[in-house]
């Protein structure tokens, strides 16, 4: 099922798949709900899959020039609210994950587990925060060069001759936002809070996926954050940089099935 709710009058585009525990999926920065369709289809066997358009990203209208992760956690709640879900899973990539953080937050007493798939909980640092804003003077006047550029360097340099459909169909997907909400959720994670008093107070599982050869984020960050939580479980993946969920499909897959199973 594909449909639509409002968060302030602005359309927030998501769809659901199958029965049973709910699954949230989260996209990150310039991609969609799409790049879940495999993983949707395979998980909604067994689960109820919800996946979510992200505000400015897919077919979910820009809010604001900034979208914070709170904002984005709050159109997640508006999602959720509306298909009377009141418990869930909430798997996140890259800015996903620091949008399923705000949420646990917010709302950590409705979920049963937490993945941070090639994310983290540390907040931008001061020299991170100035090259974002440098990023939003280059879209503002090379938008699509940005787009190209960006969606290249998530994935490993040794796999994007062997993964190029996919780093093709990711450019033409992200194309279609403007720049002003690419800007909109560069500056929203510019802005986000240090969140690693979530993980060390969750009382939910937690899911890491990391890459050893993520530039975005680094394997060090993940291996300081692994210990926080209560109840991790962790993939770290060598040869992998950031986009895990086609450099390897079938780990990643199978880690958040497992997590799920095991978390029920």
């Amino acid at each position: 099922m594909e449909d639509y709710c409002f968060y302030k009058n602005f359309k927030i585009h998501y769809t659901v798949k199958g029965q049973g525990n709910t699954v949230v999926l989260l996209h990150g920065f310039t991609e969609s709900l799409n790049i879940w369709d495999d993983f949707s289809e395979r998980l909604s066997i067994s689960n109820k899959i919800v996946c979510i358009d992200l505000p400015g990203h897919g077919k979910s209208e820009c809010i604001a020039p900034v979208h914070t992760m709170e904002l984005m956690a709050d159109c997640v709640k508006k999602v959720l609210d509306t298909l009377q879900v009141n418990k869930c899973f909430m798997i996140g990539h890259s800015m996903g994950g620091y949008v399923s953080l705000a949420y646990a937050g917010s709302w950590g007493h409705m979920l049963k587990g937490l993945g941070l798939f090639h994310s983290h909980a540390f907040a931008d640092s001061p020299e991170t925060i100035k090259n974002r804003m440098r990023t939003n003077n280059y879209i503002k006047s090379n938008h699509f060069n940005f787009l190209c550029e960006f969606i290249s360097s998530l994935v490993a340099p040794e796999n994007q001759k062997k993964y190029s459909e996919e780093i093709k169909k990711l450019i033409e997907t992200s194309k279609q936002m403007s720049a002003e909400a690419v800007i909109a959720a560069n500056s929203g994670m510019a802005e986000r809070n240090d969140c690693t008093h979530i993980l060390k107070g969750a009382a939910f599982p937690v899911l890491f996926i990391a890459g050893k050869k993520d530039t975005r984020v680094p394997f060090e960050k993940v291996l300081e954050q692994i210990a926080m939580p209560e109840n991790c479980t962790a993939l770290l993946l060598g040869g992998v940089a950031h986009m895990g969920y086609f450099e390897a499909k079938e780990e990643t897959f199978d880690a958040i099935k497992t997590f799920v199973e095991r978390s029920i």
